[in-house]
């Protein structure tokens, strides 16, 4: 990947993802294929009217007029919920409307399944919604659950839920008994399953985030054990199995596991498997690399390989999630870390039609219709539409007209995965010096220990750079977890923060004389860990 990529333009992902919530969940919104939103109100699993939001734009398969309404996938709704509180909105009550409550409706109780899928019902299945059939697709709204689930803890059902999903997935992973060899399983019947899908063992990573997550919470220690043993049956795989979201929580859960619980998994192991792009199943999958045609689209998530690249908005945004919070538990990884988040932080927004040069997207004329807010599902070396075959890579398109008769060329701009933009938006942020950003460590780390702020910082460039830190009113100390040791003290207001060339520093902001302590791994400020 490049040090500092070009053209470079780090973009105010907060401010899109707080536009894309307003946007998308305005019931009166108008134009073509608007609004993005409709009531389903056939109350599956719960008593309760929901409301359903497009995987792409104007998919022929969903909205009110089709199939009943019933079509609409957690991925989405879950993703944009999630999204949005990371930037500070209320989706509990928003104009009266509880967005939190009605993602209960995806609980599969109906059918014995008893954990989050990414449907409400088995009929969605011959839509193509991914029901029961592609285990990622299974596992994957549970941690979206969790992760929710930790930022409204009050909210009525939430911990009921909680708990049976993760009762469901301790008998699982009893079941499986260290062999996640499969493509997807059977919930109800406690059965693996397996069909012409890949074998998914990287569904183990979601099982043990999701475990772990519920022993923070819950303190119960089979969780912590079944969380542990996932993981252990993921890392003793004998080659990568990386599918598709899954593995960068395995290397999250790898080193919180070994700060956290003393434990010796091997964090590197998982980090490759999530970069490389060398699965044996699926291959190609990893994190893409390179230059084309003066475009650095280094950073983005996809398919290494296909058509010589084919990155996706939403894979991008949420690989950001387990592996910005997992510098906090390993901070060896701070410059990977901090040089692949400038990367893709600075490519992501090449999928949105106002960033991305017209001569280098599929359907540019129909850019007013996202409004700013919905960007297209991929970004591909060589288009896959022989339409399009003309156009110079890096192309901006979508898959969305190729997953059901009838759907328009607009299906290629991807609601789902636009929903997810509060994951950067809740961790980035620009500084002083233009390629530095400073990442925030405490965003997605969710169901932690009591913290203090945390920063991580990356300077790419072959020379030292000063930034400047704000800090706040209050005097603080600053701990930096890189060289272990306090770089300042009784600091208020500002900070000059000098970063040599190619170099990180993580920052604790501890407050200012707080007592110091040792403990086993861990230094601690009144009785808080700072460092692991």
């Amino acid at each position: 990947m490049a040090d500092v990529p070009q053209p470079l333009q780090i973009i105010d992902w907060y401010a899109l993802a707080r536009q894309f919530d307003s946007t998308a969940y305005d019931f009166s919104s108008t134009g073509p294929h608007w609004p993005l939103v409709w009531w389903d109100s056939s109350r599956h699993n719960f008593d309760q009217p929901v409301v359903g939001l497009y995987t792409a734009m104007d998919d022929q398969r969903q909205g009110p007029a089709h199939n009943k309404g019933i079509f609409h996938e957690a991925l989405a709704t879950m993703g944009a919920t999630l999204g949005a509180t990371l930037v500070g909105v209320d989706k509990s009550n928003q104009q009266g409307l509880n967005y939190v409550g009605m993602l209960k409706n995806y609980f599969n109780r109906e059918t014995g399944w008893d954990i989050m899928m990414n449907n409400t019902c088995p009929e969605v299945a011959q839509l193509g919604g991914g029901y029961g059939r592609d285990w990622w697709y299974d596992v994957y709204p549970n941690v979206l659950f969790y992760g929710i689930y930790h930022h409204y803890p009050h909210m009525p059902d939430l911990d009921m839920l909680a708990r049976r999903i993760a009762e469901k997935f301790c008998a699982a992973d009893s079941v499986l008994n260290g062999n996640y060899d499969h493509t997807f399983f059977d919930y109800a019947q406690l059965q693996p399953k397996e069909n012409w899908i890949c074998k998914q063992q990287d569904a183990a990573a979601g099982h043990a985030y999701v475990l772990y997550a519920a022993y923070k919470k819950f303190g119960d220690p089979r969780y912590l054990d079944h969380a542990v043993k996932a993981l252990q049956a993921l890392e003793q795989q004998p080659h990568n199995t990386n599918y598709e979201v899954l593995m960068p929580f395995g290397a999250y859960m790898a080193a919180r596991l070994n700060a956290e619980q003393g434990k010796q998994f091997d964090v590197r192991k998982f980090m490759e498997w999530t970069f490389n792009g060398d699965p044996e199943c699926r291959k190609g999958w990893g994190v893409l690399a390179g230059n084309w045609n003066g475009m650095d689209i280094s950073g983005i998530v996809g398919s290494t390989t296909d058509r010589g690249g084919y990155g996706f908005l939403m894979n991008t945004f949420d690989a950001a999630w387990p592996l910005v919070a997992m510098v906090r538990y390993d901070p060896s990884y701070a410059a990977v870390v901090g040089k692949w988040m400038l990367n893709a932080g600075n490519a992501a927004r090449f999928f949105y039609t106002q960033y991305m040069p017209d001569d280098h997207e599929t359907i540019p004329e129909k850019a007013a219709i996202t409004k700013g807010v919905i960007g297209y599902e991929g970004i591909i070396h060589t288009s896959s539409y022989p339409q399009y075959a003309h156009l110079k890579a890096p192309v901006a398109q979508g898959d969305g007209p190729q997953w059901a008769k009838g759907n328009p060329d607009v299906s290629q701009f991807s609601v789902y995965g636009s929903g997810h933009a509060g994951i950067f938006g809740s961790i980035i942020r620009t500084t002083t010096v233009p390629g530095i950003l400073q990442l925030n460590l405490l965003a997605t780390d969710f169901f932690r220990d009591k913290a203090y702020p945390s920063w991580l910082y990356y300077n790419p460039y072959t020379e030292e750079k000063t930034v400047t830190v704000n800090v706040g009113d209050q005097p603080v100390d600053i701990y930096n977890t890189i060289t272990r040791q306090f770089i300042a003290r009784k600091v208020k207001q500002s900070y000059d923060l000098v970063l040599p060339a190619h170099s990180p520093a993580v920052l604790v902001l501890t407050p200012a004389g707080g007592k110091v302590t040792k403990k086993e791994n861990r230094v601690l400020v009144d009785g808080v860990t700072v460092s692991y």
